[in-house]
């Protein structure tokens, strides 16, 4: 069974990608360069992609700074220390990414003749992003269907979201059941010049309180 996945070199990407691994997909990693801030989680995809052992990893460039809108696409300042129980979508939120994103799995499914897509969205600890909740996941299998010959011609796609409803500490233990070195992951949405993660943005507050509330030493902080 093939099943091209999204790698961001981030934990949630790693670890969907190992659970697939785990249940005996054959992996196709798809790397996207969208023109983030900062390439230290292309090259954390790079680590992650041959620690996974994937058949072949594409990296695929789609600059979205020309469209703007986001703090992790231009030179607006990233938030740190903000309220994560905040109700308003922050700036690092990218316009329609993971629609993008999945429309190229999506292709190039289509392509080595996949049905099956894995993504790391979650649905519990993340920051309010509207492309990581069940429904818009499921709207994107029907576009699916519709909008390929492959579905017309009766494949059904089904995009895989393992650590939808699981906490961060939940995905940490599930990692760390699997083995995996989640010092080669790179979380922080404005890294310092040496590559160090600032510690105040929500992604950095999320994978500390998941490491916490997991009982697990994060391998980024001991090097």
């Amino acid at each position: 069974m093939r099943a091209v996945v999204l790698l961001s070199g981030g934990l949630d990407s790693y670890t969907a990608a190992a659970i697939a691994k785990a249940d005996g997909f054959d992996l196709y990693a798809l790397t996207v360069r969208y023109g983030q801030r900062h390439v230290r989680e292309i090259e954390s995809a790079r680590k992650v992609a041959n620690a996974l052992g994937v058949s072949q990893h594409l990296e695929v460039g789609v600059d979205l700074r020309a469209i703007g809108g986001s703090s992790l696409t231009s030179d607006r300042d990233v938030p740190r220390d903000r309220d994560l129980a905040a109700a308003d979508i922050p700036s690092t939120y990218v316009p329609a990414r993971n629609t993008i994103f999945l429309s190229l799995a999506l292709g190039w499914a289509e392509v080595v003749g996949a049905a099956d897509i894995v993504i790391g969205v979650n649905a519990l600890d993340y920051s309010g992003y509207p492309d990581c909740r069940p429904e818009f996941i499921a709207a994107f299998e029907e576009v699916a269907r519709l909008a390929t010959r492959a579905g017309v011609e009766g494949t059904r796609f089904h995009v895989h979201t393992p650590l939808i409803a699981l906490s961060k500490a939940d995905i940490i233990r599930r990692g760390a059941a699997l083995g995996l070195d989640y010092g080669l992951t790179h979380s922080c949405y404005d890294p310092q010049l040496d590559g160090r993660p600032c510690g105040r943005c929500d992604s950095c507050v999320l994978r500390a309180r998941g490491f916490s509330e997991a009982g697990v030493a994060d391998p980024l902080l001991l090097r």
